[in-house]
């Protein structure tokens, strides 16, 4: 599923005063979000057609979506204090106008190197608009409006979700996946006008420092909790990056039904983000573990019910509602875990998360050129299954009381 990037406020950006709130700058962001999610994973239904035309493997092909986060790594870490108290509108002009060019580069690339010269462009825009989101949202309206502000935001992250990737499968089979990657242009075209026309000056009060983000590294639970995070991430993305070729060598699915599966795992994807937020209040750490398994589950299922289509249609259902939802669970334990240091957090959070996509990406895409489809399905299970069960050991480290728990981590 879409990768999960949830906003995080930036220090020095607070807001002056109630004013009147930018509801056309807010809507024009969640449009930009929507850009960046589909243009990001766009890839995994196009994945075949791009190996083709490329003369690539489909391993190689999906390494697309790997430069991708890794250019989104190394901008949310660094991003903050390279601007300094650079105009944050600005900024989000510049970032959402790489959108554009890297759409038009990678719609015309004729060659692998200039594809993912691209690629890495929708990297930098990507880290950069979601470490800023929720602090320029926090600017554009009262605070008692930034919820619904950053719920409006991230609903273009859940449409994309939705939309994305059957969407492009099935432009790529009328018009081809240039064609299809091309059409997110003219969109992003226009979140940059709009973001022109609604945005105000978003001035910084002070330089930003990246201290306070690895100053959270020094806490055992934060980091045993993100590397959980991340295990999830890279087994999660081994497996979806590479779904369509599994799709089509071993359910042998038709573009129409390729397209039918991907809405599956769109709407169950959607559905679960709905749903979830009303057991993590009382069941959090139980929901961390239960997600990644069920993951894990489906996963090595698909391996041996992959050549029905039925049956994959289910497993599909369930793989987009745990994958979906289990980046939620993650956001409100880290929410949990440093209240005290909430941004600092996010900001870690979203370089992990990104830097897992990569790694998930990379990794799957060798296994699954050296070993076939099968094999790597299997790879992703193993992954899944570790972080489940490191997340029942957060959750027992939770359950402790507070001087066995740092006996334990010490």
């Amino acid at each position: 599923m879409a990768s999960f990037t949830a906003p995080t406020a930036e220090p020095g950006a607070a807001r002056i005063g109630d004013q009147p709130a930018c509801w056309g700058a807010v809507y024009a962001m969640a449009l930009c979000s929507f850009v960046l999610i589909a243009s990001e994973f766009m890839p995994v239904s196009l994945l075949s057609p791009i190996a083709r035309t490329l003369n690539l493997t489909e391993g190689k092909a999906g390494q697309a979506i790997a430069i991708s986060g890794l250019f989104a790594v190394i901008t949310s870490l660094s991003l903050s204090s390279v601007l300094g108290k650079t105009d944050r509108r600005m900024v989000l002009l510049v970032l959402t106008s790489l959108l554009v060019l890297s759409g038009a580069i990678v719609a015309f690339a004729p060659t692998y190197l200039v594809f993912m010269v691209g690629r890495a462009l929708l990297g930098i825009a990507i880290g950069g608009f979601w470490s800023m989101s929720a602090a320029i949202a926090m600017r554009l309206v009262p605070s008692h409006a930034v919820p619904k502000a950053l719920a409006v935001i991230s609903g273009g992250n859940a449409l994309a979700t939705v939309l994305a990737a059957p969407l492009g499968s099935f432009v790529g089979s009328l018009i081809g996946w240039r064609g299809a990657f091309f059409c997110v242009v003219p969109v992003a075209v226009a979140a940059v006008i709009w973001q022109a026309l609604t945005l105000p000056p978003i001035p910084v009060a002070e330089r930003q420092s990246a201290r306070g983000m690895f100053a959270l590294l020094r806490r055992p639970p934060v980091v045993f909790g993100l590397l959980t995070v991340a295990m999830l991430f890279v087994g999660q993305f081994a497996l979806f990056t590479y779904l369509r070729p599994f799709l089509e060598q071993v359910t042998q699915v038709s573009p129409a039904m390729l397209s039918v599966m991907l809405l599956i795992l769109g709407v169950s994807g959607f559905i679960g983000t709905v749903l979830i937020g009303r057991v993590l209040n009382g069941g959090l750490f139980l929901t961390l573990a239960v997600l990644p398994a069920l993951m894990a589950a489906t996963a090595a299922a698909l391996t041996v019910l992959g050549t029905s289509v039925v049956a994959t249609g289910i497993l599909l259902a369930v793989w987009g509602f745990a994958g979906t939802s289990a980046p939620v669970a993650w956001w409100t334990w880290l929410a949990r875990t440093v209240p005290d240091d909430a941004e600092a957090g996010g900001g870690l959070m979203v370089a992990i998360v990104q830097l897992a996509i990569t790694l998930g990406a990379t990794m799957g895409g060798i296994v699954f050129d050296a070993a076939g489809p099968r094999a790597e399905f299997l790879v992703s299970a193993g992954l899944l299954a570790i972080a489940a069960l490191a997340a029942v050991a957060i959750g027992r480290a939770h359950g402790r009381p507070a001087g066995h728990a740092q006996a334990m981590a010490a």
